[in-house]
């Protein structure tokens, strides 16, 4: 119920595909496009997963020689032992290559960047 009421802020994916495939993004989607995600839905309800659409951040990229923002996600790792926890210098920075977009997957034309982490 509360997926389906809230459908224009929830991104929808299929849980038997990966890398941005068969994924609805609700705030982009037309009625007619959630109206057919609900019957899939209700026809199948355990092949599917939702979640809020989250805005990422942005970073400064140079592109055609200006600097300009694109959303990214960034995953840093900290590893946890027994000398307490250490973040390692690096981490998965995932771009959106087209201006606004939110889709960061390579598979849907999302990119990467060099990520460190400095202590």
């Amino acid at each position: 119920k509360h997926v389906f009421e809230n459908m224009h802020r929830m991104v929808v994916k299929r849980t038997n595909q990966s890398g941005g495939y068969g994924m609805l993004m609700g705030n982009k989607a037309s009625d007619e496009e959630i109206n057919k995600f609900k019957e899939e839905i209700n026809k199948h309800p355990r092949e599917f997963i939702a979640q809020p659409i989250i805005q990422l951040s942005t970073v400064p990229c140079f592109i055609n020689g200006t600097l300009q923002p694109r959303h990214v996600d960034l995953r840093p790792y900290a590893l946890c032992g027994p000398d307490g926890v250490q973040i390692v210098p690096g981490g998965l920075t995932r771009v959106a290559l087209r201006e606004g977009s939110l889709v960061v997957n390579s598979s849907q034309g999302g990119g990467s960047k060099d990520t460190w982490v400095v202590d």
